[in-house]
Order: structure tokens, then sequence, then C-alpha cells
């Protein structure tokens, strides 16, 4: 029974269907009143300001001399070779003699070594640098947008908006209908 009554609303909503109809026409609907409208606009113009500044610039230098100048090791030899002559008694003291000398040539060595690596300075410099920034200045304006154009038609308002004053605003009508 449902699947009869289904098939009979199908058939009946299709022939409705096919005896419908429907046309389109465009009607001319006279402008009452056309308003200039405007729009408040900000019109931001850059400008940029400069100036100069002195900007610290911190250099490192080397102070001249020479890694291997041997005048350390010399000294510390020396130096090393006295103090174990007098530590030594016997053949003991050759040994402790050239055994000192042996050793204050290292650290003679190695004392002039840092005191070469300490041999560098640094100084600050002053360099003059431009600075810039963009900034804005600002004008607000009212700016012509276009033309509000108002009609009636069949007691509803019509609005278009346009760049020039209408006398007719363009009415697109469709009709439907049934058979």
């Amino acid at each position: 029974m449902k699947k009869l009554t289904l098939g009979f609303i199908a058939v009946s909503l299709a022939t409705l269907m096919a005896q419908a109809g429907s046309f389109s026409t465009t009607q001319y609907v006279r402008v009452e009143k056309s308003k200039p409208k405007y729009e408040n606009v900000i019109r931001r113009t850059p400008y940029e300001e400069c100036w100069d500044e002195r900007v610290p610039v911190r250099q490192n230098r080397q102070r001249r001399g020479s890694r291997t100048d041997g005048f350390g090791t010399l000294i510390g030899g020396v130096a090393g070779g006295i103090i174990g002559n007098q530590v030594g008694r016997g053949r003991g003291r050759t040994i402790a003699t050239i055994g000192g000398a042996l050793i204050g040539s290292l650290v003679g060595n190695n004392l002039s070594q840092r005191d070469y690596n300490d041999n560098s300075y640094s100084y600050t410099t002053y360099k003059t640098r431009r600075r810039c920034t963009t900034h804005y200045n600002e004008k607000r304006e009212r700016k012509f947008v276009g033309y509000k154009n108002i009609g009636f038609f069949k007691g509803h308002k019509i609005v278009s908006f346009s760049q020039e004053k209408l006398n007719y605003i363009p009415v697109t009508v469709t009709v439907s209908y049934w058979v």
C-alpha cells in the first residue's frame, strides 16, 4: 500500500512540474532621490627622520714582539743552573746543575710565552653612523564614493549605488506559473 501511495505522489509531482513555467522581464523604476555618498579615509604620507649617532667600536691589538726570542729560556736556564749548583754536593752537584738548568729553561720559556700571550690590548674608538626611522603624517579626508539612488517598485524600496546619478533603476522581474 505504501509503495502505491509513494508512486502516486511521485507521478503527481512530475505532472505538476511538467506543467509549470516561468519567464523574466526587465522593468525600469523611476529614481525619486539620488544622494552623494562619501567615506572618511585616512591618507598616510611617509617621511624619514635621520640623525648621526656616535657608536663605540672595540678594537683588539697585539703588541709587537717575538715568541721565539729565547731570552726567557736563557735566563731561566742560567737561574736554574745556579740554584741546582747550590743544592748538590760532589758528583750530584753536576747532575743538580744540569737538572736545574733544564727545569729553569722550561720555566723561563713558559713565563716568556705567558708574557707574550698577555701582550695584547684593546681600546674603544667611536664611529659616526647614520640612523633613520620612518614616520607617517596622517590626514583625514572625505572621499566621494558614488551615488545612492532610491526608487519604489510595487511598495518596495529599491536602492542602487552608481558612480553617477541615475534617472531609472533597472529591475528584473521573474514570473513563475503553473498551467
